[in-house]
């Protein structure tokens, strides 16, 4: 065996220290912010776009309804939402990400952290989130977007409000989902399109995850609600669940209760 690749494997265990520090370092500065929603969009908007324009609204928006607003921090989308929300006085988080093309962190942060592994910044963004709101993006947002869909439609975690702004942008990729993987493939379910909502219209946006996080709206209401969500939730952002095992039938019942 080559010695730099010996060299990899002495070092592949103690990469795990890395990866606890940044998780506890995120997990500190997040628990305190409260109620938060996090913001999505293109680092590639630009300061005179409407989006722009409205991703500082609804970062005001937010902010005056006491909810911090979490971004990734760069420009674009990120900036705007980050912007609205410090101008404000409200919390402004930045969930920067250390990429081999150097990018800046926006200037409207009061909470700022850097990470250098995009799973653990994930877990930041829908761990300590009550709702997502969406921006017209580019291949992270459309990750964002659609890891929500799937915590949420594989039950590990609770069902929250994902929003999608502006129907001019979404409208093709919804219209595919539904024409090709819903009717053509069977490979969603009809049910899957309440896992999120379409607006054009920011303080609509805002008004359905604040609506939903005071519970006057229910969201995704065919999904199964669990009973440990609130008498023993697991702290850790997911849901237990049922483990399979190998060789066997047999699965080994966790502490969800059965579905109310």
């Amino acid at each position: 065996m080559p010695d730099s690749i010996k060299d990899s494997l002495r070092h592949e265990s103690w990469r795990m220290f890395r990866i606890m520090a940044e998780f506890v370092e995120g997990i500190e500065t997040m628990t305190r912010l409260g109620p938060a929603v996090s913001v999505f969009g293109s680092a590639r908007t630009h300061h005179e776009q409407p989006y722009y324009r409205e991703a500082v609204r609804c970062g005001r928006l937010l902010a005056e309804r006491d909810f911090a607003v979490i971004t990734g921090g760069g420009p674009g989308i990120m900036e705007a939402a980050n912007k609205g929300a410090f101008e404000a006085g409200g919390t402004s988080v930045g969930l920067n990400i250390a990429l081999p093309m150097e990018q800046e962190p926006n200037r409207y942060q009061n909470a700022e952290l850097t990470f250098r592994y995009f799973f653990i910044r994930k877990v930041m963004f829908v761990k300590y989130a009550c709702g997502f709101i969406i921006f017209p993006g580019g291949f992270g947002t459309m990750d964002e977007f659609f890891e929500s869909l799937t915590l949420m439609q594989t039950l590990k975690i609770a069902p929250f409000p994902v929003v999608l702004y502006d129907s001019t942008f979404w409208r093709g990729l919804l219209d595919w989902i539904d024409s090709t993987m819903a009717k053509s493939y069977q490979t969603v379910s009809p049910d899957d399109f309440e896992l999120f909502t379409l607006t054009d219209d920011v303080e609509e946006a805002v008004d359905i995850v604040h609506e939903t996080f005071i519970g006057t709206r229910k969201i995704a209401e065919k999904l199964p609600r669990f009973e440990s969500d609130e008498t023993h939730p697991t702290g850790e952002g997911t849901r237990s669940g049922i483990e399979p095992r190998r060789g066997g039938r047999t699965k080994r019942q966790y502490d969800v209760k059965d579905q109310e």
